[in-house]
Order: structure tokens, then sequence, then C-alpha cells
């Protein structure tokens, strides 16, 4: 379906409204939610601020959809990862891959510092993005504590981890590596320095609580 806007003939459908808010991720990350402007959207995919308007209305809108997606998408990789048969191990080399991912798609060259976490940036400005935005950042945290918890646990109870495992403090840890992930980058320079703490939190809770029976494949320093 298209829409005549003066001389210039846009589209409208469900591929442009995916494109407005992948590039929303993008301008989010930079300017965050005050500094984002129709016009930049617009002028970045070229079509008119009237046709964002068609789709979303008001960039209240625009933003608590995006930020909402988002999250369902990372907690949805974050489920299937924590949930999953894997070891330990595997799992938390499974999120600092997904962390990866995430920080090349807005860092091409693997050693910049871009900022790549939308949920950290928002949470910011949790205060002016809208309450439909806010409690999926709430949830997420939540969610995530949940996950985390649950691939500890499993551990112990499969035996890759003695019984006596402080599942609590481990999961603890991790959630708060994965929380700070994109500043963690930010302040690195690029992707090392968060490898090197997911890699170093795998080693020393096996070398402290792995058992002999189980497989222990934990990350090389």
């Amino acid at each position: 379906m298209t829409h005549e806007v003066g001389a210039q003939t846009v589209l409208l459908g469900p591929s442009t409204k995916e494109e407005i808010k992948r590039v929303t991720v993008g301008l989010l990350l930079r300017h965050g939610y005050q500094g984002l402007r129709f016009r930049d959207i617009a002028d970045t995919l070229h079509i008119t601020r009237a046709n964002i308007h068609h789709h979303y209305g008001s960039k209240l809108n625009l933003c608590e959809e995006v930020i909402a997606d988002y999250v369902k998408a990372t907690l949805s990789n974050w489920s299937a990862n924590w949930m999953g048969p894997g070891t330990l191990a595997e799992k938390i080399e499974g999120m600092m891959e997904a962390n990866r991912a995430r920080y090349l798609a807005f860092n091409r060259g693997g050693n910049t510092a871009n900022p790549w976490s939308l949920i950290g940036r928002m949470r910011l400005e949790r205060d002016i993005i809208g309450p439909r935005a806010r409690q999926a950042l709430i949830d997420f945290g939540v969610t995530l504590d949940r996950l985390v918890l649950h691939g500890v646990s499993q551990a112990i109870e499969k035996g890759e981890l003695s019984r006596d495992a402080p599942r609590d403090a481990i999961a603890l840890q991790l959630v708060a590596v994965a929380d700070s992930a994109g500043f963690i980058t930010q302040d690195g320079g690029d992707f090392r320095r968060l490898e090197q703490l997911y890699r170093s939190i795998s080693l020393i809770v096996h070398q402290a609580y792995g058992t002999r029976s189980s497989s222990n494949r934990s990350f090389e320093t």
C-alpha cells in the first residue's frame, strides 16, 4: 500500500513499521529518549514524519513498543539459554556470546565502544519513558534473576557444582555483569573486558565448587 505525501510516495505496511522500530533502537542508544526525533528517523529511512505518526502516533507510543519488544526478544534468548540442558559453563558462554552479537551489531569492527545495550540505556531514563516501558524493564530484571538462579540451581542438582555452592551469590554476580554489560564495554573501549569478567566468574565458580564427577567445561583464561 502506498500513500502520496506531496511529491513523495511512501510505503505504508508491516516492513516500514519494523524498519522504523529498527532505526529507533539505534537512535535511542545514541541520543536517549529525550534526544530522539521523528525527523532523524524519517531522514534515515527516507520517509516522512507523517508516516511515522501514521504507524505509532507519538514518540512515547513508539518508544514503549520498541522497548517492550526488545525486552521480550532478549528474554526469549535468555530463556532458551538458561532453561536449556547445557552445563553452567556453556550457559555463561551463551550469555557472553549473546552480548557479543549485540555489541557487534553496533560496533562492527569489534574495537569500538559505541553503546549497544538498549535496556541499560533506557534504565537511565526510566522516569520519562512511560509506564509500559518502565514495567518492561522491571519485568526484565525480575525474569533475568529467576532464569540465572534456575541455571545455577540446575548445575548443583546435576552435580556439576557441589551442594554447598552459594547459588544466590553466584547468580547475583552473573546478573550484575549482564546488567552492566553495555557500560563495561564502553568503559573498556571494546568487548575484551566484558569477556574477561564472564570467563573469570566461570573459572572461579568451577575452581571453587566444581565436582570431579562433572564434565566441568569452564572457560580457560
